[in-house]
């Protein structure tokens, strides 16, 4: 992979002009509703996945203790990843659906500020895979954490943004009517 070069550095706004990294300054950006949705799939085996849908697993429901971890993580994003900033929370939503072959979970966040809520949605859906991992691993220690992904995010002046139906990593697809996503 290409090393970026000081002058490359310099554009990006998480750089220091020395090079060093930074939080961003967003205290010139307007307020604005923003929302973000992430989703995440836990890959499980059959016999793990028959106890879950039975409410057999020793621990308690995977499900719903996976659903406030998310909830959780979301509120704490920023303490997690060094550089984000915290967000007035107004709304996180969490949920869980058993597939043929595992879990798919899906969060939703919702806030009014000056920077967009992505990370808290992703952070939300990677927690709550790790918590139905830790919730079956007695059951099945060859799950998979899989395709932990931005499904699409609203607000901020870069626009919208809405990932293609199946679309291959990196491919981006502006909603209709919006500015695109640079």
């Amino acid at each position: 992979m290409k090393r970026e070069s000081r002058s490359d550095v310099r554009r990006l706004s998480h750089y220091r002009a020395e090079g060093g990294v930074q939080m961003v300054d967003v205290s010139a950006k307007p307020v604005t509703a923003r929302t973000a949705r992430a989703r995440g799939f836990v890959r499980i085996g059959k016999a793990a996945l028959a106890a879950i849908r039975a409410h057999k697993v020793p621990k308690g429901d995977p499900l719903e203790i996976a659903r406030i971890a998310g909830i959780a993580a979301a509120k704490r994003t920023s303490e997690l990843i060094p550089l984000c900033h915290p967000l007035p929370l107004t709304h996180v939503d969490v949920s869980t659906r058993l597939r043929h072959n595992g879990v798919e979970i899906e969060a939703r966040a919702t806030t009014s500020a000056q920077t967009g809520v992505e990370m808290e949605a992703l952070t939300a859906a990677a927690v709550a895979a790790l918590t139905v991992y830790d919730m079956a691993k007695a059951l099945d220690r060859e799950m998979e954490i899989t395709a932990i992904h931005l499904l699409e995010k609203t607000g901020g002046t870069r626009g919208d943004y809405r990932r293609a139906q199946g679309a291959p990593r990196g491919r981006r697809t502006p909603l209709a009517g919006r500015s695109k996503v640079r």
